[in-house]
């Protein structure tokens, strides 16, 4: 019957087939199929995609390649409907039934939108075949065209027969210029794509594309009536990573909701329409074996066949997400076989999976946090690890893997904190009691981390003894719990004061070295790294200054490696105060700005390097009276809500705050800066030093004297700060003659820097001064300011006293401090030397900051504005914003200016 339907189509005369009515089933065309689908009132046109798909004509093959709801029908249908000439659409609903029924289709779409078929073209009688000679006859009939025939297939992932394929390759290759081929699928079409894509034949619009971008989705959400601000659109693009449904279908929720912009920022992907869409159109429509494992890979941020086998129990993966990925069914592929499902989806997919498979989810976490210790990949075997809920074999994972460092280490120590905070208090091993005193000694909280250190101790020693030793078959063995231990004591010994346990600690830790496998410790230098920077600060603070430099500077030196980063930084920090407490300003200076930079680069990291470098800066800056400066420096630190909480740091809090308010006069509030208790287990000389000498210092000024001359007594004479600075407070006391025996004592070596020997020549100029020298006091003040200038060091000078006028009156020593100590140069002829007032801060040039004398040395050296940012490590806008305050300072205009009126100063 179907034969003889067709036949009776051929006219009288036998010239060929009429156009049909019906198909080769003999049931009438579905004239829907031949239609441009109805865009929504919503719709919004994408110029950027029409504009691409504009392409489609110049090129004989277009392919519009997304997934489900991305928007490719619609965005397809605007451009046609727009395009201004008629256009050939099939919707390839009927494809699924054999190559008959295609070209039947295709032929009545090709005759509705008014291209002309030959009438030599017998029209299928067959749903399955064809007559060979069809698509040759079709090819030639297109070849001769004036203008193209644009045919759209829609839905062409439905073409599954290969001889569909071929046949319609053949008709694309002959018909030449007279057919432009658009095709809107899932799946890579059965084409040879390679070879139209290499001859630049072929035009592609991909997921990627077609994804809406901020501005694109701000536009959608406003057709629907909504307006969400730009974090929140963002958001929601991120969230559903610009599918073109997602937004659609969340934009019409929120409409009906009474607070839409809520609803966008917080819905609840399970329980929406999205979900609704996504599971009948991806989920459901794919084979159990399919379901189960889309199910269970979504608790992963990325598998690969390997892993999804592990969860689901079987061994199909590997076919299966090919597929999945071929057909754009939201998993996306990552490259070396690894994948991950679209992010939405994925969201959807769990909550699926908790209400199908209840209790389930803990389990699918287990099986992939050991699949994955197996393969070496840390981070997701402890995020997994933790969502299962077992934690000692998350923090067996840690600790064996010698990754106990990156808790105080690198951008993901918060993470890490962050993780292990829900571990169940009642789960006890010797690795979980290591994890927890990390975390309490990051946080400063010695006492619990000492308790969990004990119980870790006491764990380790109950393990079995034939352990010991180095890994075997493949297991690390106890060597990283041990050293790991060994770290954190040293830690410990650090924030409680205590050099001989922080040495205690290093030395076990270098003999346990030897039982931790090579490997570890090569992928984990913070360990190492963080060994020495605690061992220094406990020396430092002990005022073993050459046994601190050493350890801290093999840390310093070591390659700047974003694991060692924070450490390296700490050690800098360190450095710079030891060179601060040597006197060596702008060797300080330059270390604690290394400190800050490295904290810039590396991101904010749970270190204290950063806070003790800007209390370095703070101590730089009174010592050359840029108060203001310091005072910012401190405030800083104190708005950041991390205050000192290691002995070192409060120490070098105590010297810059105490040091600020005897400049300002404040000498009260100084005393209790400078005798603020800081808990230790030993007491530090410098420290302790500086407290007593700030303390005589008040005493002093305020007239009693016993009380200074006691407080004297606690400074220890070994060490060179704290006695120049006392040799001056027993001048001032009047007792001459113990202020230069205690300059003359062996302390003043060729480590001192210019903030101790300037001060020190300043005593024994006043002594000569006071002895009736003059030559030999202005010889003195003379070498004092050469020193003094280079490092821009004004406090000693005005904390010299009223004596200092008569020397700095004189012509030559005016010369001297012109520019940087004082306005400029006093008069030669006509002056009034006796009547030069004592100097204070209104007396000197508005000083420039270090970091700009750092731009303005590299001004000098004919360096350009990025060559200056690249060399500071700072960006060019800092540059520049640095450059406009020294031509402000200097009262220029120009750059030579700038440097000419530097020289003049002698600030160059």
């Amino acid at each position: 019957m179907v034969v003889s339907a067709v036949a009776a189509l051929d006219d009288e005369n036998g010239t060929g087939p009429a156009p049909a009515h019906v198909d080769p089933l003999g049931d009438p065309f579905l004239r829907t199929r031949f239609a441009l689908p109805t865009r929504p009132a919503t719709f919004l046109r994408r110029e950027r995609l029409t504009e691409h798909l504009d392409r489609a004509l110049l090129t004989p093959l277009t392919m519009v390649n997304g997934a489900a709801g991305a928007g490719k029908t619609l965005l397809v249908a605007d451009w046609a409907a727009g395009l201004g000439r008629p256009v050939t659409w099939l919707t390839t609903d009927a494809a699924g039934q054999g190559p008959g029924m295609f070209w039947a289709y295709l032929l009545q779409a090709l005759d509705a939108s008014g291209v002309p078929v030959p009438r030599e073209i017998r029209r299928p009688a067959d749903a399955h075949g064809v007559d060979r000679e069809l698509p040759a006859r079709l090819a030639a009939g297109l070849s001769g065209r004036d203008h193209p025939a644009v045919v759209v297939l829609d839905e062409y992932d439905r073409v599954t027969a290969p001889e569909i394929a071929e046949q319609l390759e053949f008709v694309l290759h002959h018909a030449g210029p007279g057919l432009r081929l658009v095709l809107v699928t899932r799946t890579e079409p059965l084409l040879p794509l390679h070879r139209y894509r290499a001859a630049g034949d072929l035009t592609e619009i991909r997921d990627a594309e077609l994804a809406f971008t901020p501005d694109e989705a701000s536009a959608l959400l406003a057709t629907h009536g909504l307006h969400l601000p730009a974090p929140g659109v963002r958001a929601l693009v991120d969230r559903t990573r610009g599918w073109a449904a997602g937004l659609r279908l969340c934009a019409l929720a929120a409409r009906e909701t009474p607070d839409p912009e809520t609803y966008l920022k917080e819905f609840e992907a399970g329980r929406s329409t999205v979900a609704d869409y996504l599971l009948a159109e991806v989920l459901k429509r794919r084979t159990p074996e399919t379901q189960d494992l889309l199910l269970r890979v979504c608790v992963l941020e990325r598998f690969c066949p390997e892993l999804a086998n592990a969860l689901t129990e079987r061994t199909d993966a590997e076919p299966i997400l090919a597929g999945l990925h071929r057909e754009n069914a939201f998993v996306e592929s990552l490259g070396h076989s690894w994948y991950r499902l679209h992010p939405l989806f994925g969201e959807i997919l769990r909550a699926h999976l908790r209400v199908r498979s209840p209790g389930l989810e803990p389990e699918l976490h287990r099986r992939a946090a050991h699949w994955l210790r197996r393969s070496g990949s840390l981070p997701e075997t402890l995020a997994h690890g933790a969502a299962a809920g077992d934690w000692e074999f998350t923090a067996g994972a840690l600790v064996d893997d010698l990754a106990i460092g990156q808790l105080f280490t690198g951008l993901r120590c918060e993470d890490l904190t962050e993780l292990f905070s829900g571990m169940d208090p009642e789960v006890t091993s010797p690795a979980t009691d290591l994890v927890r005193a990390a975390r309490d000694l990051s946080r400063y909280d010695l006492d619990r981390g000492l308790a969990h250190l004990r119980n870790a101790r006491q764990g380790l020693a109950r393990e079995d003894l034939a352990q010991e030793g180095p890994a075997v078959n493949g297991e690390p063995g106890p060597g990283p719990a041990r050293l790991s231990r060994a770290l954190l004591e040293a830690l410990a010994a650090r924030l409680a004061g205590s050099p001989d346990d922080a040495e205690a600690a290093a030395s076990a830790a270098e003999e346990l070295r030897q039982t931790v496998p090579a490997h570890l410790l090569e992928r984990h230098p913070e360990v190492s790294t963080l060994l020495l920077t605690h061992l220094g600060s406990a020396l430092l603070w002990a005022g073993r200054f050459d046994d601190a430099r050493a350890a801290l500077s093999t840390v310093a030196d070591s390659c700047g490696e974003e694991a060692t980063g924070p450490p390296r930084e700490e050690s800098l920090a360190h450095l710079a105060l030891l060179d601060y407490l040597d006197g060596w300003l702008d060797r300080a200076e330059s270390r604690a700005l290394a400190a800050t930079t490295g904290t810039e680069l590396l991101g904010p990291h749970r270190s204290s390097g950063s806070g003790l470098a800007r209390l370095v800066l703070a101590a730089v800056a009174v010592d050359r009276d840029e108060l203001d400066r310091a005072q910012a420096l401190l405030d800083e630190r104190a708005d950041a809500g991390r205050m000192p909480r290691d002995p070192v740091t409060a120490a070098a809090r105590s010297i810059a705050a105490a040091g600020l308010l005897l400049a300002r006069g404040r000498t009260g509030a100084a005393l209790t800066a400078a005798s603020a208790v800081i808990p230790a287990a030993v007491a530090s000389p410098w420290a302790n030093g500086h407290a007593a000498l700030v303390a005589a210092a008040v005493h002093l000024t305020e007239g009693r004297t016993e009380r200074a001359a006691e407080a004297l007594r606690r400074v220890p004479d070994d060490q060179t700060a704290c006695v120049v600075r006392a040799a001056r407070v027993q001048l001032a006391a009047g007792h001459r003659g113990e202020a230069i025996g205690m300059l003359d004592r062996p302390h003043l070596d060729g480590r001192c820097g210019p903030a101790l020997t300037v001060r020190a020549t300043l005593v024994r100029a006043q002594a000569a001064e006071e002895a009736g020298d003059p030559v030999t006091a202005r010889g003195l003040v003379a070498r004092a300011l050469v020193e003094a200038r280079r490092e821009r060091l004004r406090r000693p000078f005005l904390d010299a006293g009223p004596w200092i006028r008569r020397p700095l009156g004189e012509a030559p020593l005016r010369a001297l401090a012109a520019g940087w100590l004082q306005a400029g140069p006093a008069r030669e002829q006509g002056g009034d030397p006796g009547g030069l007032p004592a100097l204070s801060p209104a007396l000197v040039v508005e000083e420039l900051s270090g970091r700009e004398l750092d731009v303005l040395r590299r001004l000098a050296e004919m360096m350009s504005t990025e060559e200056i940012a690249a060399d500071l490590y700072v960006s060019v806008n800092t540059v520049k914003t640095h450059l406009k305050s020294v031509y402000r300072k200097l009262a220029v205009n120009r750059r030579n200016e700038a440097v000419r009126r530097a020289r003049e100063l002698r600030l160059l």
